[in-house]
């Protein structure tokens, strides 16, 4: 069977789109990967939602599996493939094809990074706030798919907040389309919402429109320390008051993990001493640099005097901001102190961080085989996020370590993913999140959408 599908894809796409033998071996399943070669019976390079409806088509009817590439930053493993599958990849899909200032809408194909739609977005003098740290290789269409969160949730929400339309691609290969630049649609079903999130198992994203919001004219920030975390929280509420409406984001950075991420290797020189128990960075977005700065400091100031925090460092320039982001953002080096490492990406009411996380560090460094712990996230919204070292990738560590973090989270009404989705490794602790009657009702729209079970099999659910 395996013959006969590769042979229908290159009779019906051309030898030029059907990557098979070594030139599948060439490429990988994910950016870290790289010196994994990829296993799959043949490589779809698509350069058109034509293209993507042909493949699927001919998949269904041969009962193919199919797993969609895109940047291959994904952290839970939705895009590993076994070799019995057919790889749709999606990066010929990048165009930007229309950017209106009117509307504040970019619509583009799938493939476009995000990096890309950021800049075309700030050369129209306007803003696609979405932004995390694989902003230079993560593709759009696996950003909605996996309804990604990143650094200003808080402020402009999830991926799903910003998509008005969506074009998608059923396992049959019977498009859907819905590219509507419009804010407010209630006629009947929101079919767009079904493929946001739902990380390639209902069908394949290969357009959308986008929403863009004014560009900020200023940005100010802070690096902010404390010994406790009830005061993490007191502030949170303080600057949000405080800054009227601009605070956009609010990082949390526990002390370990701030050291590791301000000492060498690291290039990053600390803005505050280590030795602090949790580090706060603070950004806002605003329309007047000078006023915003005056009114950031004035707050500072005010919270450094009443007790509320124990140290303070201020972005003066372009430069410090810059400064001050990369070490958030470069998680990499953090990545690099682990012999091996295993992420994390939880969501939990926001009082009890502090408390939780502080029982999972204990409950960590008591397993045999954990070398680092490392947490961090975006407290404002409630996601923490664990990078951990140990000593091998075994199984048997991996989930000692995954009962540790994920357990605790059903009876808190917490959730095992906050951004990063399900895909093959967190199925098993879906039902720590969700009931048994909504994990049934996914699979009866999987069912729906996909009879054959040809999409992402294996993932999710």
């Amino acid at each position: 069977m395996s013959k006969v599908i590769v042979g229908l894809l290159i009779d019906n796409l051309g030898d030029g789109k059907v990557l098979t033998g070594d030139s599948v071996k060439e490429r990988y399943s994910h950016i870290w990967k790289m010196e994994e070669p990829l296993q799959a019976l043949a490589v779809v390079i698509a350069k058109s939602v034509k293209d993507v409806s042909t493949a699927l088509k001919l998949c269904n009817e041969t009962h193919t599996p199919v797993v969609v590439h895109g940047g291959l930053t994904n952290l839970v493993g939705s895009t590993e493939t076994n070799g019995n599958e057919i790889v749709i990849t999606l990066e010929k899909l990048n165009n930007i094809i229309e950017l209106d200032e009117s509307s504040r809408t970019i619509t583009v194909e799938s493939g476009v990074i995000l990096e890309d739609i950021q800049f075309a977005a700030k050369n129209a003098d306007l803003l696609f706030p979405l932004n995390f740290g694989a902003k230079g290789s993560a593709q759009i269409g696996g950003v909605i798919s996996t309804n990604a969160g990143g650094l200003r949730v808080f402020r402009y929400g999830m991926t799903r907040a910003l998509v008005l339309g969506l074009e998608a691609v059923l396992a049959d290969g019977t498009i859907i389309s819905s590219m509507k630049k419009i804010i407010k649609d209630n006629s009947a079903y929101d079919l767009k919402q079904m493929f946001i999130g739902s990380e390639g198992t209902l069908g394949v994203i290969t357009k959308a429109v986008l929403k863009l919001v004014e560009r900020p004219s200023s940005r100010v920030s802070a690096f902010v320390a404390f010994d406790e975390y009830q005061g993490v929280v007191d502030f949170l509420k303080y600057m949000d008051r405080g800054m009227a409406g601009t605070l956009s984001g609010y990082e949390l950075i526990w002390g370990e993990t701030y050291a590791c991420m301000t000492s060498p290797p690291s290039a990053a020189k600390p803005p505050l001493a280590h030795g602090y128990n949790y580090y706060v960075l603070v950004e806002g977005l605003g329309s007047d640099q000078e006023a915003d700065q005056n009114r950031l400091q004035s707050l500072l100031e005010k919270a450094f005097e009443s007790e509320m925090i124990v140290d303070a460092a201020l972005a003066h320039t372009e430069s410090d901001l810059e400064w001050f982001w990369t070490i958030r953002e470069d998680v990499h080096v953090v990545k690099s102190q682990c012999n091996n490492d295993q992420h994390f990406d939880i969501s939990l009411p926001i009082p009890l961080i502090g408390s939780l996380i502080g029982e999972m560090k204990v409950g960590l460094q008591a397993i045999e085989g954990v070398e680092r712990v490392f947490p961090f996230g975006h407290v404002a919204d409630g996601n923490v996020h664990f990078i951990i070292g140990k000593v091998d990738t075994s199984d048997a560590l991996k989930e000692e370590i995954n009962d540790v973090i994920y357990n605790p989270l059903q009876a808190i009404g917490g959730s095992v993913s906050a951004e990063h989705g399900i895909g093959l490794h967190k199925k098993k602790y879906l039902h720590l999140c969700r009931s048994e009657a909504e994990i049934d009702l996914m699979h009866r729209l999987k069912k729906c959408y996909d009879p054959n079970g040809i999409l992402n099999p294996g993932k999710v659910l």
